[in-house]
């Protein structure tokens, strides 16, 4: 899956956002188990570490305005809930006092989570650099007074034009933006018709679009809360699609590596031990078995009825004929 995040996308997790870092941490899971190539224009990068202040400025000052009213009616005062509630204050302006002491240092030391989290995507991401024609193709373009742009700035034009040079053909984009330059007319919630328009023609494929990342996963991934789920339930998608002894086996050791398993994920895992042959066939083997084993033993109660069966009919009796000595299963 080829995808695009555009500079505002990061920038979000340095102010108000309904997304959480976590977003981020399902972003670097797909990165290193290659379910999707993020595709990095060096403009996004520059208008990145541009920008960061900005919004952290920003969202300071936005915070330090943010008062509770400290003041009461006098007949309050009559009424037990006042002092919970004048308490409830003074504990909030010392704490407030003390993140804001906190925080200033890591944002110069460049040491916030988000900081981590996204310096550790770009690190893993190749940058595309832009040359003398692109940079020339997105003047024309913005001269021309066609999407995207504003300003007086050739930002996103550039990233426009890298994009439909670089992406492959046939092959569609996942693009993720809350830049309004990006959106219909008509419809915020959809990608611009122009844009839309060209990349079908150019590209011969499709822009699939989201406003944010916690959109993107809500679609793509909608049980999925935490990052280590999210890689738990990677393998489990390659277990199911396996077509080889030797993929099966892979998948079912690295998924024997994770802990607490969901009922969802369990039940997915098991009823690849009788509708894979892949597994199936292998389900034999001692250490294949000792997996289903440590699994059946530990997760069996979790079991919908139908595929516990299923695997007790079939697999127990494999192991029970091959292995007979070893587990009284």
């Amino acid at each position: 899956m080829n995808i695009f995040i555009d500079t505002n996308v990061y920038l979000k997790f340095f102010h108000y956002s309904n997304d959480e870092l976590e977003e981020l941490r399902k972003l670097i899971v797909l990165i290193e188990q290659g379910e999707i190539n993020l595709i990095m224009p060096r403009q996004v990068y520059n208008e990145y570490v541009r920008n960061r202040e900005v919004k952290i400025a920003d969202a300071l000052r936005t915070f330090k305005a943010d008062k509770l009213n400290n003041a009461f009616p006098i007949f309050l005062k009559e009424y037990p809930e006042y002092a919970i509630m004048k308490k409830a204050i003074q504990e909030y302006q010392t704490s407030k006092k003390k993140i804001l002491e906190n925080i200033l240092i890591e944002i110069e030391n460049h040491s916030l989570k988000a900081d981590e989290i996204i310096n550790e995507i770009f690190e893993k991401s190749d940058f595309l650099a832009h040359n003398e024609e692109l940079i020339a193709r997105a003047k024309v373009r913005y001269d021309l007074g066609n999407p995207p742009g504003k300003g007086n700035s050739y930002g996103d034009a550039l990233n426009w034009e890298t994009l439909l040079t670089i992406c492959p053909p046939e092959q569609d984009l996942t693009f993720i933006s809350d830049d309004k330059d990006y959106f219909s007319e008509i419809d915020n919630s959809k990608f611009n018709k122009y844009l839309n328009r060209e990349w079908r023609t150019t590209k011969n494929s499709e822009i699939v679009f989201y406003k944010s990342l916690s959109e993107f996963f809500k679609n793509k991934y909608p049980k999925i809360k935490l990052a280590s789920d999210l890689q738990k339930d990677v393998y489990i998608e390659r277990l199911e699609n396996s077509g080889t002894f030797r993929n099966s086996r892979q998948n079912l050791y690295k998924l024997s590596l994770f802990e607490d398993f969901t009922s969802d994920q369990i039940n997915r895992i098991f009823f690849q031990t009788f509708s894979n042959s892949q597994l199936y066939w292998i389900s034999e083997d001692e250490d294949i078995n000792q997996i289903l084993y440590n699994l059946y033993d530990k997760y069996k109660d979790k079991l919908d009825e139908s595929i516990l069966m299923e695997f007790e009919s079939k697999i127990k009796r494999i192991q029970e004929t091959e292995n007979e000595d070893e587990h009284p299963f």
